[in-house]
């Protein structure tokens, strides 16, 4: 199944896609949030589709799409996960994972604009694979860790590289400016995605090809860092872990590019959709 959420910013509802087509479900299910999940929705999902699909109502193609879960309680990154990424940073690969949070007020749709920061001269772009959390987390086994997991979802985790590394520590403050967490377009159920480490993801900057890599090239897996993450922090239903990203970005380029106003971004992710960002400038509403 492929989970959406459409309408206005903070106004979204939930839906479906299917067949390229997209359903509005919204007036049998409340919302894709932690309740959703926790209680056995993708199941619930299923069972509508079978017996209510030719009754749901169409939604419209050009109908603004939101992120595909409601509100999670935390969006959990990775740094450094891939490992042509780090050798392009010149980075030593990690012995375990480097965890950081990404601010939940940056999440925004998969097409909506990206806002570069007031002050901010290196913006820059991150294509990842992320995947949301079906059940309560805390310290699972590897082994059993693909259990908790409820899909995937495309996120381009865009980051301030001044912010993150030349303001005094912690990496947080260059991932969580407003705008920085487009996801989207789907939340895809984990049963139609064969291997989620055999993927290709790719991302375009104006054009131009910056990022084409594969999640085999992931040094620690999903079930790995479910387990992983497990031990420091309880992950709750709905949650988001953004599993890192590949060589490509503007932080690794020589020189360095980062993104401007009127700048265009298009990522994908195989069976995970595509998403569209165009940079502007930030304004004071």
């Amino acid at each position: 199944m492929k989970l959406i959420r459409f309408g206005e910013l903070g106004k979204e509802r939930p839906g479906l896609h299917i067949n390229g087509v997209n359903y509005n479900v919204s007036t049998f299910v409340n919302d894709y949030d932690e309740s959703f999940f926790a209680n056995n929705g993708l199941q619930y999902l299923k069972q509508l589709i079978e017996q209510q699909k030719s009754t749901l109502p169409v939604i419209s193609t050009d109908t603004r799409l939101g992120c595909p879960v409601s509100k999670p309680s935390k969006i959990v990154c990775i740094g450094l996960n891939y490992a042509k990424h780090a050798k392009e940073t010149n980075a030593a690969i990690p012995k375990e994972p480097i965890i950081f949070l990404k601010s939940t007020t940056a999440v925004v749709g998969p097409n909506d604009n990206i806002i570069i920061p007031k002050d901010s001269v290196k913006t820059d772009w991150e294509v990842e694979l992320a995947f949301v959390m079906g059940k309560i987390a805390s310290y699972v086994a590897e082994e059993e860790a693909m259990d908790y997991v409820a899909g995937y979802v495309l996120h381009n985790d865009v980051s301030e590289r001044e912010y993150q590394l030349e303001r005094g520590g912690t990496w947080d403050k260059g991932k969580g400016c407003d705008s920085f967490a487009p996801i989207g377009p789907w939340m895809v159920s984990k049963d139609e995605i064969k291997d989620p480490h055999h993927l290709r993801l790719w991302l375009k900057l104006n054009g131009k090809i910056m990022q084409d890599s594969n999640t085999d090239d992931l040094i620690f897996n999903i079930p790995q860092l479910v387990s992983y993450i497990s031990r420091f922090m309880t992950l709750l239903p709905g949650d988001i872990v953004s599993t890192g990203t590949p060589a490509g970005v503007g932080l690794g380029l020589s020189p360095n590019i980062y993104l401007k106003a009127g700048d265009k971004i298009e990522l994908g992710i195989d069976g995970l959709g595509t998403s569209s960002q165009t940079c502007i400038d930030y304004a004071k509403h």
